[in-house]
């Protein structure tokens, strides 16, 4: 069984002309981690670099301009050198006319709309206000209001006045009422944020010349945002790549300059340290002597002579390396724990049994075809889903194992008869041919009902199965780690799968041969669950811990009963647990059978379409319930077993583009 990736400590010291190229070979070959944080940053000077200013420039004017930069990488950037500063000054320069041009052009566009706008509200009111105002029997006013409550007002005012609104957009009132009503209309318009305006006396509206006027100036003003715009257009046309181009070498300038402040250094040496995965030692160590023309001093050290790793203060980061397939599945494991350096990777068997487990509870060969051409085009990049591109070889994994299942049940898109021929001429092979090799919808026949309770009890054979897998990997993990009392006593030790195993294979013994248990049944079950029960005085006995029985006698009955009720529980419901993947395997053939039989009922082209929706619904839903299933299985039943203590994930120092938005 394969262990994780094996790691040195590795210690550089670099002359102060080479760190940048040092550090820009370390984060480009993505294999070195820092032993520890890094500090705060150095002096202004290097913390608020010329690269960082002019990252920060060009960052303002990709985001005035919308230009995209979500698939901007690092990888093939090179560090700005002075064509690149001229490169990025040059264009900033030619950007800043137009930038300040067009906020000149929007200011003057919002001074016309407002006025255009004012002079319109006002349009309808030809009398003089004056005359209006004087009037014995009338009271006026004219303000501002907010239009979501000109309704509230009307009807807060009721018949002791009118309320007119002047202009489109509402937000200009005349309120009138009688002379001995002002008080009341006064207190309403108060109420409802009125802001009074003072009017000319002589004010007649609006000639119709002058709102002609601003008319005209205000699509003159339209029409230069227009041009504008256009010509931002063919400058983002005719600069968009020059300036992703510089984007991305000034973000890696700035990230350079930000570690090289705070890395340990005097005035001449810096010094790095950090983790490497072994097989890239000697390949970097030559690219850093070639690099620096062996001006550079390289020391590396086995993790067992790390004095920090052999105190416990540090743990060694834990690298997984597999192929495209296994690599796919790391992140479920990284998302429960990493493992503990040295130790069994479980990332090959949490992708075969993933795969097993979501093919059983989802067998249709249509509808694992979908999953599978998914799979394809997002590996090929054709389908492009963001981060779950990644994630390709999964679909293409459980796209496989669904069609397998649905060639054995004989299920394509929730229909029994497609496969049919196959299925005959396969089971012909062996014997009378059948519509189905491996009928799954439940019948009210003796033997439909015998085949049901075999596949439950399938399913929880593929429990015993991955249950027994992470017992094996607890127990060569504790070996390896020389923890050899957790490796021999406990629940999830030898003990702990001696009972466990025992039991199952008594369990087979009584049901399929009838056989009834033994006395030396008995001894191997007691004799485990004892030492299950009293691990804990036996692992520190073997491990070397003093004192052996540490918190008393009376504690340790205590525990021991806790402990052999805990062993007996989790089995139990460690195993009963599966049952769930044949629940799943039938409630999937269920809905087939629903959706083949709706389709039929209605018939034609409703029919067609209740076969479309069905499929999809069960893919998606059904599907990502499926998936969640497994996922649970592989949490609590399988990372269970062996998980006690969690590692440190190797994370690399890399450069990645980080916009400023």
């Amino acid at each position: 069984m394969a262990k994780t990736s094996e790691m040195r400590l590795v210690d550089l010291m670099v002359l102060k002309q080479d760190i940048s190229n040092v550090l820009l070979y370390l984060g480009k070959s993505g294999n070195f981690q820092f032993q520890s944080s890094l500090g705060e940053s150095g002096d202004s000077a290097k913390s608020d670099s010329a690269e960082g200013e002019t990252f920060k420039r060009l960052e303002q004017a990709r985001s005035f301009l919308g230009i995209d930069d979500s698939g901007l990488s690092l990888e093939k950037a090179n560090v700005p050198d002075q064509a690149d500063f001229d490169a990025a000054q040059s264009l900033l320069q030619s950007l800043e006319d137009l930038t300040g041009r067009d906020s000149e052009a929007r200011e003057n566009f919002k001074r016309v709309e407002e006025a255009y706008d004012e002079a319109l509200s006002f349009s309808n009111l030809k009398q003089s206000y004056g005359e209006l105002e004087h009037l014995s029997f009338l009271n006026l006013r004219i303000g501002k209001i907010n239009p979501d409550v000109l309704e509230e007002l009307k009807f807060a005012v009721g018949g002791r006045g009118i309320i007119i609104p002047l202009g489109e957009d509402k937000t200009k009132i005349l309120a009138a009422s009688s002379k001995k009503g002002r008080f009341a209309l006064d207190t309403e318009l108060s109420r409802h944020g009125f802001v009074p305006m003072e009017i000319p006396k002589d004010f007649m509206g609006i000639p119709d010349d002058v709102l002609d006027s601003l008319k005209a100036q205000k699509e003159v003003a339209q029409k230069a945002l227009d041009d504008l715009a256009q010509e931002r257009a063919n400058w983002i046309e005719s600069h968009k790549e020059k300036l992703l181009s510089l984007l991305a070498s000034f973000c890696l300038g700035a990230q350079l300059k930000d570690v090289e402040s705070r890395l340990e250094s005097t005035q001449l040496v810096y010094r790095l340290t950090g983790w490497v995965p072994s097989k890239n030692c000697m390949e970097m160590m030559r690219e850093l002597d070639s690099l620096t023309q062996d001006r550079i001093s390289i020391r590396q050290y086995k993790p067992e002579e790390t004095p920090s790793v052999l105190s416990g203060r540090e743990k060694v980061p834990v690298k997984l390396a597999r192929g495209r397939f296994v690599s796919a599945f790391q992140r479920m494991i990284f998302s429960y724990g990493s493992p503990l350096y040295g130790t069994i990777d479980p990332t090959p068997f949490v992708a075969v049994f993933f795969t097993i487990l979501f093919g059983i509870m989802f067998g249709d060969a249509g509808q694992g075809l979908v999953f599978l051409l998914l799979g394809i085009l997002m590996a090929k990049n054709v389908v492009k889903l963001g981060g779950w591109n990644k994630f390709a070889p999964i679909f293409i994994g459980i796209g496989s194992a669904s069609m397998v299942m649905g060639l054995l049940t004989g299920e394509f898109f929730a229909n029994e008869s497609i496969l049919e021929p196959f299925e005959r001429w396969a089971t012909g092979l062996f014997g009378s041919p059948r519509n189905q090799i491996l009928p799954m919808m439940p019948q009210s026949n003796p033997e439909s009902i015998k085949r049901m309770f075999m596949f439950f009890g399938f399913s929880i054979a593929v429990g015993f199965v991955i249950n027994s897998t992470g017992i094996i990997i607890n127990i060569v993990n504790n070996f390896l780690r020389k923890k050899f009392g957790k490796a021999i006593f406990g629940k999830s030790g030898l003990a702990g799968a001696l009972f466990f195993w025992h039991v199952a294979l008594l369990a087979v013994r009584v049901a399929a041969f009838g056989h009834k248990p033994q006395i030396y049944d008995w001894i191997v079950l007691c004799a485990s669950l004892f030492f299950c029960a009293f691990s804990e005085p036996f692992i520190r006995l073997v491990d070397g811990e003093r004192p052996v029985i540490e918190n008393g006698l009376f504690s340790l009955v205590i525990e021991a009963i806790v402990e052999l009720l805990e062993t007996v529980i989790t089995y139990l419901s460690n195993s009963i647990s599966f049952l769930r993947v044949g629940a799943f395997a039938l409630a999937h053939a269920v809905l087939g059978f629903i959706i083949l039989t709706m389709s039929e009922m209605v018939g034609g082209a409703g029919g067609l379409l209740v076969t479309v929706l069905g499929n999809a619904i069960v893919v998606v839903l059904e599907g990502m319930i499926v998936a969640i299933q497994a996922i649970r299985l592989q949490y609590y039943e399988f990372f269970s077993k062996f998980f006690n203590e969690t590692g440190r994930e190797f994370e690399p120092y890399k450069f990645e583009y980080k916009s400023g938005n």
